[in-house]
């Protein structure tokens, strides 16, 4: 009797060693991933994207190396710390295809599960007013490059509000879809302020450079009138 159960604990302590093993990988790749996936989000807010090309195909393979890792496991699959690296892959690349006006990647397209897919396009949608914020400071007008990204932004909590389940099934959606909303209505706030400002500063251009203009006319038109008025030598 003692003979049996000391082999069936041996057996079951075998098997948890190698599914810590497997563990154990699965969360040194996630964060490798976690790690690749904000390295391509920082080069695309430089917009180097040559970078975030090279950065975006280790994220792919990070991808495929979680899968392997818990291949035994399905249920490893699911723990947080997997998805929520996954939900990152999501994040780096639709916040690539929405900036660059690329066609969105689907929850097939990125081998993830559709509640880790959603959570992570939310997080998408509030990286893209840093991105917006850095169009706005700079000198050249993106009012209209900048807007485009807000559409989208709009688009998609306009999406997210329809998906009106348990977190249990979303994957604690709604609280993500709430940061969304704020970050959305902060970020069109900052786009109309900027707007605006920006066509005071033209018109304020416009009218010193009209100023300017009738300025000089009226000091030639003076030079011309003193010169008919000087007697011929």
């Amino acid at each position: 009797m003692a003979e049996e159960l000391i082999q069936i604990a041996d057996s079951i302590r075998a098997a948890f060693t190698a599914k810590s093993a497997s563990r154990d990988r699965a969360i040194a790749t996630s964060r490798e991933l976690i790690r690749s996936c904000a390295e391509s989000i920082r080069a695309i807010h430089r917009q180097d994207w040559d970078t975030v090309e090279v950065k975006l195909d280790l994220v792919r393979e990070g991808v495929a190396d979680i899968r392997r890792a818990v291949s035994e496991y399905p249920d490893l699959y699911y723990q947080g710390y997997t998805q929520d690296a996954l939900k990152e892959v999501v994040e780096a690349f639709a916040t690539y295809a929405i900036v660059r006006g690329h066609p969105l990647p689907s929850p097939q397209d990125l081998d993830v599960e559709n509640d880790t897919y959603l959570n992570g396009l939310a997080e998408a949608a509030t990286e893209l007013r840093r991105f917006i914020l850095d169009l706005l400071r700079r000198e050249e007008d993106n009012s209209e490059a900048a807007e485009r990204l807000l559409n989208y932004m709009d688009a998609i909590y306009d999406q997210l509000i329809t998906f009106d389940f348990p977190d249990a099934i979303t994957g604690g959606l709604r609280r993500h879809t709430d940061i969304v909303r704020g970050v959305l209505e902060r970020t069109r706030g900052d786009l109309t302020n900027s707007v605006r400002q920006r066509r005071l500063q033209v018109a304020l251009q416009d009218y010193q450079e009209n100023a300017f203009r009738e300025v000089e006319a009226l000091n030639r038109s003076g030079s011309l009138s003193e010169q008919a008025d000087l007697p011929f030598s």
